[in-house]
């Protein structure tokens, strides 16, 4: 079966490309604007005839391809409409001629914005697929807008659409210069796994049981995040008192940070909450916060095999001297 990737060339897409082409009965194709191993067209998703071109014979769509939060500071609105939404909606539109059978879009977390942001004193957002989404910027306005024309191609169309709204889960540093300042970027990222991040690994098995499940679902949007240990009834308390929770749910958490010299955070303010995907698609990730631990006090390190492999790729050519992304507040 033919296969396309879009966004090849990127982090998500270069990791399902190298896993999809270990499996001799796919042929998998790599779209992207930007020359890389794992990029068969050199193209954009914006131009149609280029999509029409690569979707022929194509079985599954997995669609990755996008401008990222970081490029908010980089890139027009418009340069985000022209391949956030209109890139999409010529995937969709070439995907229903062609008679695709799964389209799994990346989305991200991001859609929620400004839902995941409690005042002090309030408690910390569960964040479910029911959880309204308040986009507080460009890439999360196209976003959102791209999953409801994955759910008109559904409904008008007959598309089997999944959407994975994936957490965190590049290589990169934080972009905010106060949490490098006071965590190293494995401390950081370790305790991301309570509540907002996922191992790549694991976002490329939810990807693949998203494009087997689709013809039986016909449409679903899931979040995509490590499986937290917080339960509802913590969020108060988590935001405003992050280490007693913590403690109190993995009560070995302590000893190994103290060990590791590590601290945790004061509070948390979000937990993404995966149950809705581990139940419909058949989802298991394999990284959680005990996982990381237990592998960063073996080798130093919390990345997986996966993760290694492909390496940071950045967001931009340029670089900046406050840190890896030349906007602030915007990326959270």
């Amino acid at each position: 079966m033919k296969v396309l990737v879009t966004g090849s060339s990127g982090h998500l897409g270069e990791a399902l490309m190298r896993v999809l082409r270990l499996d001799p009965g796919l042929h998998a194709v790599g779209l992207d604007i930007n020359a890389s191993p794992f990029t068969d067209v050199v193209g954009s998703i914006t131009d149609p005839k280029c999509v029409s071109a690569c979707m022929e014979g194509v079985g599954v769509v997995y669609h990755t391809a996008t401008l990222h939060k970081p490029h908010v500071a980089t890139h027009s609105k418009q340069n985000f409409i022209d391949t956030n939404i209109s890139g999409t909606l010529n995937l969709l539109e070439a995907a229903v001629a062609a008679g695709v059978s799964s389209f799994v879009f990346t989305s991200a977390t991001s859609v929620f914005g400004d839902a995941m942001r409690p005042d002090p004193g309030q408690p910390a957002a569960w964040v479910t697929e029911n959880t309204k989404p308040i986009p507080r910027n460009i890439y999360g306005v196209t976003k959102t807008a791209a999953e409801d024309l994955c759910h008109l191609f559904h409904r008008k169309h007959g598309l089997n659409c999944i959407i994975l709204r994936t957490s965190r889960f590049f290589p990169e540093e934080d972009d905010d210069p106060i949490w490098r300042e006071s965590f190293t970027d494995a401390n950081l990222k370790a305790i991301e796994f309570l509540y907002r991040r996922a191992e790549i690994e694991d976002v490329v098995n939810a990807h693949l049981k998203a494009a087997a499940k689709a013809p039986e679902l016909r449409f679903g949007r899931y979040i995509v995040s490590a499986t937290t240990p917080f339960r509802h009834e913590d969020m108060l308390e988590l935001n405003s008192n992050a280490v007693d929770v913590v403690r109190r749910r993995i009560p070995q958490y302590q000893e190994i940070f103290d060990a590791i010299g590590w601290r945790m955070l004061d509070r948390i303010d979000r937990v993404y909450f995966n149950e809705a995907a581990r139940t419909d698609l058949g989802w298991i990730p394999e990284y959680d916060f005990i996982r990381v631990l237990q592998q960063y006090l073996a080798s130093h390190d919390i990345s997986s095999p996966l993760a290694a492999a492909i390496g940071a790729k950045g967001y931009d050519y340029e670089t900046y001297s406050d840190g890896p992304y030349p906007v602030r507040g915007e990326l959270t």
